[in-house]
């Protein structure tokens, strides 16, 4: 399946990236938004790209070949400010960070993330980082409900998370997929979605300490965006949205941003056909004040 970049129009709308200006994509992917903001920017913009995918750093790499004013690092964006830093990069004009993972993470990185294949279950975005299985293996079955509760908004938590530690050593996807299906109850969300969707989720934010880094990046903004810069984020669960929300409100609170998104904006209905995966997501926005608080 071809990557399709969610909310486009409307995230670029929103940055509003000029010629001449600072962009950084705190989440490059497949560079779906990277690339109209890189067109935008030209011929004299500054683009920053990070991920902590390499093999989406080496793949866009290919498709540039040295491209002028762009730099791509293999990262994470909660280390924003250090990448600035070590890179002698000012602040930005516009920060993005789509925090959906591509369809390429799915289907071809091959490290478990589906519960539709039977892959090796690591889950990680850094293949250096410790993966999934290890992770289950080592949690107690306490923390396991816990995180699959939190994290997966899953009822039937405990249940699962018996299960696993039952049936360890779990090395793959598949494996783990049909440990979830048979722990919980035949009509699971009345066949809404698949048994395993919520614990995957939950395992994945884990593993890759999701909410931790997007906190820790909310709490630098200030350190990463220039007076008058743009940030969007997109979300695609509820936990991600609200704490994207309540940061966002704390700094208009404190006249540090503007909100330029009232309510998270969500896809159309026709967006929604041709790209499914779309469905969740939310889209906030914010601008620097003139004047931010020191």
């Amino acid at each position: 399946m071809t990557h399709i970049p969610v909310l486009l129009k409307e995230t670029i709308e929103i940055l509003k990236p000029g010629s001449g200006e600072f962009f950084i994509d705190g989440t490059l992917g497949n560079a779906g938004h990277a690339k109209k903001i890189i067109e935008r920017i030209k011929p004299n913009g500054i683009f920053l790209g990070v991920d902590r995918d390499e093999g989406a750093i080496i793949n866009y790499e290919k498709q540039t070949k040295n491209q002028k004013n762009l730099i791509l690092i293999r990262g994470n964006y909660a280390d924003l400010p250090e990448i600035l830093k070590r890179n002698g990069l000012p602040k930005a004009d516009g920060l993005l960070l789509d925090l959906g993972f591509s369809s390429d993470q799915i289907e071809k990185s091959q490290r478990g993330f589906s519960f539709l294949r039977d892959e090796a279950l690591l889950m990680t975005y850094d293949i250096n980082e410790k993966p999934a299985y290890e992770w289950l293996k080592d949690l107690n079955e306490e923390k396991l409900t816990q995180i699959i509760k939190e994290f997966g908004e899953e009822r039937f938590a405990a249940r699962i998370a018996k299960a696993i530690k039952k049936n360890l050593p779990i090395a793959t996807s598949g494996k783990l997929s049909e440990v979830i299906k048979a722990a919980v109850p035949i009509n699971y969300e009345r066949g809404r979605i698949h048994p395993a969707t919520r614990t995957f989720l939950a395992i994945r934010i884990f593993v890759n300490r999701e909410l931790e880094n997007l906190k820790t990046l909310l709490d630098q903004i200030p350190n990463i965006m220039r007076p008058e810069g743009r940030v969007v984020i997109i979300s695609f669960h509820s936990l991600e949205d609200r704490i994207v929300k309540n940061a966002f409100r704390n700094l208009a609170k404190n006249n540090q941003v503007t909100l330029l998104t009232k309510k998270p904006i969500s896809p159309t209905r026709e967006e929604i056909i041709e790209n499914p995966r779309a469905r969740s997501a939310k889209l906030r926005a914010i601008k620097i004040t003139k004047s931010p608080n020191p």
